[in-house]
C-alpha cells in the first residue's frame, strides 16, 4: 500500500535529515581522523600514472607498506624492495630531519612528493628516501632494504664485499651503493627521473616494529614504523639505538 500524501511528506523529510546528519558525521569523522580519508584515496587511486600527483601526498606512515614489493630501477639494476621504514615533520617525529625545521640539507624532504631525497650520513654512507605528504609538510619512506632482481653483476662489482647475493642491499648504505645512487641524485623526481620507482599491484603481507638504530623518544614502542616482508633474506637485522 502506498503512503499517504502527509505520511510521504513525513517520511522525505526523515529522509533528508538522516541524510543531512550522515553527511555532518563523515565531515567530522574525517575531520577527527584525516588519515581514513587519506587512506580510503590512496586505494582507490593505485591504478593512477601519476605517482607524484596522487600517491606519495599520503603520509609516509600510510605509504611505507605500499612500497614493499614493488622496485626502484637506475640504470639497469632493478631491486625488490622488502624493508622500509616512515618519517613524519617539524614538531611529529622526533626521530626524523625535519622534526625541528626546514634546512638546506633537508630542504628535498620537504619539497614535491614523489621525488628522491639523499643525504650522507656516518661520513661514509649515502640513503635514499621517498618524499611524500603534501609540499611543504616533509615526510619520506627510506628504502631500507631489497633484493636485487635484474643487473646483479653490476651490483655485485659495486658490493665486492658481500658474500651472498641477498646481502648486496641489505642496508640502506648497502642498497644505494648496489643501486648506483649517490647524493646527486637528491630531488630526482621517481616518475620520470633517473631513479624510477614501479609500484607493486597488490599490497604484500607485512610485519612492523620500532625503527632500528633510533636514539631517543623516536625509537620507542610508540613510533612503530619499520616495515618489512617477513622470512625474507634481504631484510636487515633489528637493532636498538645505541646508549650514550
Amino acid at each position: 500500500m502506498a503512503p499517504r500524501h502527509d505520511q510521504a511528506r513525513s517520511m522525505d523529510r526523515r529522509a533528508r535529515s538522516g541524510h543531512r546528519a550522515r553527511v555532518r558525521r563523515d565531515h567530522h569523522c574525517c575531520e577527527r581522523h584525516p588519515a581514513r580519508l587519506v587512506k580510503s584515496a590512496f586505494s582507490k587511486m593505485r591504478a593512477f600514472d601519476s605517482v607524484a600527483d596522487v600517491l606519495f601526498v599520503a603520509p609516509a606512515t600510510e605509504v611505507a607498506p605500499q612500497l614493499l614489493g614493488g622496485t626502484i630501477s637506475v640504470d639497469g639494476v632493478t631491486l625488490r624492495i622488502t624493508e622500509v621504514e616512515a618519517y613524519l615533520g617539524v614538531g611529529i617525529d622526533p626521530g626524523s630531519h625535519a622534526y625541528r625545521r626546514k634546512g638546506v640539507k633537508n630542504a628535498t624532504m620537504f619539497g614535491p612528493p614523489g621525488h628522491l631525497y639523499t643525504y650522507f650520513t656516518y661520513g661514509m654512507h649515502v640513503c635514499a628516501n621517498v618524499v611524500c605528504s603534501p609540499e611543504g609538510e616533509a615526510s619520506a619512506v627510506l628504502l631500507r632494504a631489497g633484493e636485487i632482481v635484474e643487473g646483479i653483476e653490476r651490483a655485485s662489482a659495486r658490493r665486492v664485499t658481500s658474500r651472498v647475493d641477498a646481502d648486496l642491499a641489505r642496508g640502506p648504505a648497502r642498497l644505494t651503493v648496489a643501486l648506483g645512487i649517490t647524493l646527486a641524485d637528491d630531488g630526482t623526481n621517481l616518475a620520470t627521473g633517473r631513479v624510477r620507482i614501479q609500484l607493486p599491484s597488490v599490497q604484500v603481507p607485512f610485519e612492523q616494529s620500532p625503527r632500528t638504530g633510533v636514539s631517543g623518544p623516536g625509537g620507542e614502542p610508540s613510533f612503530p614504523w619499520r616495515f618489512w616482508i617477513a622470512g625474507e633474506p634481504t631484510v636487515s637485522s633489528y637493532r636498538r639505538a645505541a646508549s650514550r
